[in-house]
């Protein structure tokens, strides 16, 4: 309607001025109901044509949606485990800070896996005691075994001294006896030396490793345990709580609440553009914005990102196959919007329905001396109407209240 009447100005108004003053038909008279397609036809005729042509360009270059919102992400509560509620912390709904605990679920499995891996390093330790008794047994073996070879060696070789004196004196049957206990006081010796090592072993290496995994199996315990108690991820608020005391939680079950992250959809909007307009869309554009949350107010953002694939074009592997048919449906650009100003946004509850205009700007293309002068002419009327759209805007605001509080019928 303002586009018609803005266009009425430079065609039936001329055209009338012309009928009146020149031809002199005056309203009601020669220009009646019945006459006026008649006499001002040529107006009404270019008065059309204008008005389809302006709002052409006005909704191209200057696009518009009523597909906007201000989005936030919610955080499902879920547990990672099975198990049932022992304690609930809050209410229905309720304010969280980051690792305030929220639910604690029966816990006394976690709880006995955690005391048996502690006794498994108590174990552990206990058993390097005992390893190192053994490398002191073992060390005192080593030095008996050496006193008895050393007498085993120095009775032989007296012996051998003697049959080498008097063959008569020592039997040949005694000399083979003492050779056999020498070797064996030797063995005796490796054995106990053995033994020590093994013990060396087990203390510095077996054990040690028996006791970083028995650590690492408290460890894990222990994570086991602090899973039964889901925690705040993240400062916000707890809305639609409904888990109780007694309840079976499964985390493929539903949420039993969702927690709304701290100054979640404050940012910004996202908007849903027409496809036709693509090519106007660009990132940097200024935009106006007003929300129903915010009455009567026009917030001037910018847009700070286009998405450059349309939502409902996309599709997953299955087992079935797409049928294009049902893609048909015209889906939207989707356009992320920042407040121009620092605390632009502020009173924008999250989720706010709003409308929002993008502007598009050829000062760059206008200053370019390479330009033709009927591009030159064009680019100026683009940049002209868009204070349309912009009055357009500005009276959707202004009628907002008026159209849900009194025109829905609620």
């Amino acid at each position: 309607m303002l586009e018609l009447l803005l266009c009425s100005l430079v065609t039936i108004f001329p055209d009338y001025l012309y009928r009146r003053y020149r031809q002199g038909r005056r309203l009601g008279h020669e220009i009646t109901l019945y006459s006026v397609w008649y006499e001002l036809r040529y107006g009404i005729t270019a008065c059309l044509m204008l008005t389809v042509a302006l709002i052409t360009i006005i909704f191209y270059h200057h696009p518009t949606s009523m597909n906007v919102t201000a989005v936030f992400r919610t955080i499902p509560v879920i547990p990672e485990i099975n198990g049932r509620v022992e304690k609930v912390y809050f209410g229905v709904s309720g304010d969280v800070k980051q690792g305030d605990p929220i639910v604690k679920l029966d816990s006394a499995r976690q709880e006995a896996a955690l005391e048996v891996a502690r006794r498994r390093i108590a174990e552990v330790e206990a058993g390097i005691v005992v390893a190192k008794s053994d490398i002191a047994k073992a060390e005192g073996q080593i030095q008996q075994a050496q006193s008895s070879l050393d007498n085993a060696k120095d009775e032989l070789s007296r012996k051998q001294e003697l049959s080498q004196r008097n063959a008569n004196v020592v039997t040949q049957r005694e000399l083979e006896r003492l050779q056999l206990a020498v070797a064996e006081k030797m063995g005796a010796l490796a054995a106990a030396t053995a033994a020590k090592e093994a013990a060396l072993t087990r203390v510095s290496t077996l054990l040690p490793a028996e006791k970083m995994s028995a650590e690492a199996a408290l460890v894990q315990a222990q994570v086991e345990l602090d899973k039964m108690v889901i925690r705040a991820g993240v400062d916000g608020r707890i809305e639609q709580f409904t888990m109780r005391k007694g309840d079976y939680v499964n985390p493929f079950m539903r949420p039993a609440g969702v927690l709304v992250p701290k100054n979640a959809g404050r940012g910004g909007l996202v908007a849903g553009f027409s496809q036709i307009e693509g090519q106007v869309l660009k990132t940097g554009m200024i935009a106006e914005a007003s929300c129903a949350s915010k009455p009567w107010t026009i917030i001037p953002m910018v847009v700070t990102r286009v998405q450059d694939y349309i939502a409902s074009g996309q599709f997953r592997a299955s087992d079935q196959l797409v049928d294009v048919s049902r893609l048909s449906a015209p889906g939207t650009i989707t356009v992320f919007l920042e407040p121009l100003y620092e605390g632009a946004f502020d009173g924008v509850i999250p989720g706010s329905s709003c409308f929002a205009n993008a502007y598009t700007n050829n000062h760059d293309r206008l200053a370019s001396p390479d330009i033709g002068i009927g591009k030159w002419i064009y680019l100026h009327i683009v940049d002209t109407v868009g204070i349309v759209h912009a009055m357009l805007l500005r009276l959707q605001t202004l009628l907002l209240p008026v159209k849900h509080l009194v025109l829905s019928g609620h």
